[in-house]
């Protein structure tokens, strides 16, 4: 695989951190500011909402340039967002700058997912995602944990400069491993990238990737309290055992843009299948220490399964124009975020116990599993090619002299 894909991975780790590390450094923030900590946690909020508006948004003002450009400035705005919230005064324009931050995240997944596709052959088109998205998963394993220990030692504000020189390295490394050649301007420009959201099986996949995710986010935004409350373990712990979910979260993504090179929806359903089996699971693995460690992972294989094959079906579903439906694609994934974690809050406020949000999570992976299927029959009916060999990602560029096949 091409050397470039690593200058993609970085920026997926400088963007996974910043998202997660917020909710490690809630208190301290609460505590430097004066404020709640439901008000610390807007702040959550806040990044979430910039990166529903800005996946879109952004991808659709910056569809004319290069996208080796659009990528370098999407960094650029990232570096400045995380700069302004280690400098913010005050809570308000902490909000402001979080939300800022937020706003270049979806739209470099998007645009780097398609990247990352014209860098390879079209038969490891899934695995360059995969690889791609492995920076946001070890971001979970390294970046999340150091960045939560520099800011407890450090401070907060310690926490997202560092996060900036992150954005820094990864501009540099977009400049110099990514050739302009491999990320030129769409051909289509925003004609075409706005057409190719008038399709049904683009809204299709949309809506798979919501559903899909929703069921993970459903049990993963409760972890805290299952883990201690139902299995057992000490406030002190959680933090290893959430670093497993990101273990589990890299061997998924890996093993799922593998198998998506060779049957994309096999593997899709194969991943929702899993996510069944896993929440139904739940409610029993999490009444011992010993069996709730490795369910955390086993979440996190499973989820992360499907994240490179609904990535590469939106964009095949749009291929006249990939990088605005891709884009969306990763607004879909923070709606996931959101709405799985109300739905799993309400099971909760029913009284159903600490670990009926994993069975709302099942309830909701049952509904991606029709919602693929329907995906599957309009594709059938419209004669949607189903082959690695058939897809048009984007207009291939040869791949580079350094890529190596395995």
């Amino acid at each position: 695989m091409p050397l470039a894909l690593l200058a993609l991975a970085v920026g997926a780790f400088g963007l996974g951190t910043t998202e997660f590390v917020m909710m490690g450094l809630l208190p301290d923030v609460a505590d430097d500011l004066h404020i709640s900590i439901p008000a610390a946690g807007h702040l959550v909020s806040a990044y979430a909402l910039g990166v529903v508006i800005g996946a879109p948004l952004l991808a659709a003002l910056t569809a004319r340039l290069p996208r080796r450009t659009v990528l370098v400035s999407l960094m650029a705005l990232f570096v400045v967002g995380n700069a302004l919230s280690a400098l913010a005064p005050g809570y308000d324009s902490l909000l402001a700058a979080r939300f800022l931050s937020g706003l270049p995240h979806g739209a470099f997944f998007g645009v780097g997912a398609v990247v990352a596709t014209n860098l390879v052959a079209p038969e490891r088109r899934a695995r360059s995602v995969s690889l791609m998205f492995m920076g946001l998963t070890v971001a979970n394993i390294a970046g999340v944990p150091v960045a939560t220990l520099v800011g407890q030692h450090l401070g907060w504000r310690a926490t997202f400069l560092g996060v900036s020189l992150i954005g820094v390295a990864a501009m540099a490394a977009v400049l110099l491993l990514i050739h302009p050649a491999h990320a030129p301007a769409p051909a289509s420009g925003l004609r075409g990238e706005l057409s190719a959201l008038r399709s049904l099986p683009v809204w299709l996949a949309l809506a798979t990737t919501v559903v899909g995710f929703g069921a993970l986010f459903s049990a993963y935004s409760y972890i805290t309290p299952m883990l201690t409350d139902a299995a057992g373990y000490a406030d002190a712990n959680v933090t290893l055992l959430l670093a497993l979910f990101g273990v589990g979260a890299t061997i998924g993504n890996l093993v799922g843009g593998r198998l998506a090179d060779h049957a994309m929806r096999g593997t899709l359903v194969g991943g929702l299948v899993s996510m069944v089996a896993v929440l139904l699971l739940f409610p029993v693995l999490m009444r011992t220490e010993w069996s709730a460690a490795p369910a955390v992972v086993l979440l996190g294989i499973a989820a992360f399964i499907t994240g490179s094959p609904l990535q590469l079906m939106v964009m095949e579903r749009a291929s006249a124009g990939p990088s605005l439906a891709s884009s969306a694609n990763q607004a879909a994934f923070n709606l996931a975020n959101a709405g799985g974690a109300w739905i799993g809050g309400v099971a909760l406020a029913a009284g159903f116990g600490v670990t009926s949000p994993a069975l709302a999570g099942a309830a909701l992976a049952v509904l991606g599993l029709g919602v693929a299927s329907v995906a599957y029959a309009v594709d059938r009916r419209r004669a949607v090619p189903a082959t690695v060999h058939e897809r048009v990602v984007a207009s291939h560029v040869p791949e580079p002299a350094e890529t190596v096949h395995s």
